[in-house]
């Protein structure tokens, strides 16, 4: 399977776009396109995210091998663990969310056939459910959702494979055990029902405000050391004036400390993860940018660990 090769790899990577060649243990994947609602709203800016999170990540490669604060470590040193490929991005059309879904579930399943840990960039937050069909049959995990929102709607507009419905999807998945769902605050397409939905299924909810009374290691404590974990982060988990450009801005969100400190302690349970709801035309002087690409790198760091 070919993925289209961007300018550049993310933080200087090598490109290998041909799926069945690649020999590595992690490889960054652009998913640009997903499935979007009638009225996408500023979600369609997302698909520009995948170029933009590279283009920024050029600044740091440089410093790869450098020492690193915030990993007290080297930076993703070229000859050491984790193995860095970029696989490009999962061809798209912003009219054709079932080919794009499909496409995204079968380039994840060729990098997972290949033994190599999926890194994407999204796109809205309806391209973790396709991400995580690929995971069939390569269970038990458990998905730990970094967002402002519940995301489990069944449907909005007919659409049931929306960013709305991210996690009641993941929930329908017999290969996903649970999901801890960190963040949550504020207002958004979650009714009261679908805040029962979640807790009946057995998903763990921590709003940003429990994250903040409780600290971190409160939530690292709830995931099991031989735990198989998906991150699937959308950017608006965090707070505004550390992530200002994303679809729906919510106050009182995780710091960038907070963040990174969750995305370390996942550290070499991570079988895959997802960043999403990214929108670089909202982006001033590509700080959100930076942003998605430390945590990637942190994400990074902590499977070589």
């Amino acid at each position: 399977m070919e993925l289209l090769a961007p300018e550049s790899g993310f933080l200087g990577a090598p490109m290998v776009t041909d799926l069945a060649t690649i020999d590595a243990d992690v490889a960054i994947l652009g998913v640009p396109h997903g499935t979007l609602y009638p009225r996408p709203g500023a979600t369609a800016g997302c698909a520009e995210a995948p170029a933009a999170v590279r283009a920024r990540s050029q600044r740091l490669a440089r410093f790869r091998g450098h020492h690193d604060f915030d990993t007290d470590g080297p930076m993703l040193p070229i000859d050491s663990a984790p193995r860095l490929v970029d696989a490009g991005d999962v061809a798209g059309d912003a009219t054709d969310g079932a080919g794009n879904s499909r496409r995204i579930t079968d380039a994840v399943a060729a990098l997972l056939d290949r033994g190599v840990v999926p890194v994407c960039i999204g796109g809205d937050d309806s391209v973790p459910i396709p991400i995580l069909r690929a995971f069939e049959g390569r269970g038990p995990i458990t998905v730990v959702q970094v967002d402002a929102h519940l995301d489990f709607r069944d449907e909005v507009d007919g659409v049931r494979g929306g960013y709305s419905s991210a996690m009641r999807r993941a929930s329908e998945m017999p290969h996903v055990a649970r999901i801890v769902q960190v963040g949550l605050r504020g207002v958004g397409s979650a009714r009261p029902s679908d805040v029962a939905d979640a807790v009946a299924a057995g998903n763990l909810l921590v709003t940003a405000r429990e994250l903040r009374e409780h600290g971190v290691a409160t939530v690292l404590e709830q995931l099991a050391p031989d735990e198989r974990i998906f991150l699937s982060f959308d950017c608006d988990g965090l707070d505004p004036s550390v992530m200002p450009s994303v679809s729906a801005q919510s106050p009182g969100g995780l710091t960038y400390a907070e963040a990174s400190d969750l995305v370390r302690g996942i550290g070499p349970r991570l079988v895959g993860a997802v960043f999403t709801e990214y929108v670089p035309a909202l982006d001033r002087d590509a700080l959100s940018a930076l942003v998605v690409a430390r945590l990637m790198i942190t994400a990074l760091a902590g499977l070589g660990r």
